[in-house]
C-alpha cells in the first residue's frame, strides 16, 4: 500500500504529480528534495520518517544536491567531505582538438 505523504510537502515536488509518491519507495527522493529546500517543518518530517542515517546515505550518494546543503550535512553528521560526490572537483573534459 503506498505511504501518502503529508500535505505541507506539495509545494516541494512541483515538478511531479504529487499524488503519485510513494513515502517508501520514494524516501531517497524525498530525502533529497526536502534537504535541498525544506523549511525545518519539512526538514524534521524528514528525519523522524527516515532517520539520520537515510540522510547520510542521500548526502554520501548523489552529485546534484546544493553545495551549501552538502556542507551542512556533512558538518552535522561529520561526514568526511571526499565522501560527498557533490563536492568533489568533477572529472576533467577532454578538449577537442588538443589531442584528437
Amino acid at each position: 500500500m503506498k505511504e501518502k505523504l503529508p500535505e505541507f510537502l506539495r509545494p516541494y515536488f512541483w515538478d511531479v504529480d504529487f499524488e503519485e509518491l510513494d513515502g517508501q519507495k520514494d524516501a531517497f527522493f524525498i530525502t533529497k528534495r526536502v534537504l535541498d529546500r525544506g523549511t525545518t517543518q519539512a526538514l524534521s518530517w524528514v528525519i523522524s520518517q527516515y532517520g539520520v542515517d537515510k540522510i547520510r546515505q542521500v548526502v554520501t550518494s548523489t552529485r546534484d544536491l546544493d553545495r551549501s546543503t552538502a556542507n551542512f550535512w556533512a558538518d552535522m553528521l561529520v561526514i568526511n567531505r571526499e565522501e560527498v560526490p557533490c563536492l568533489n572537483k568533477p572529472y576533467s573534459p577532454i578538449h577537442f582538438g588538443l589531442y584528437s
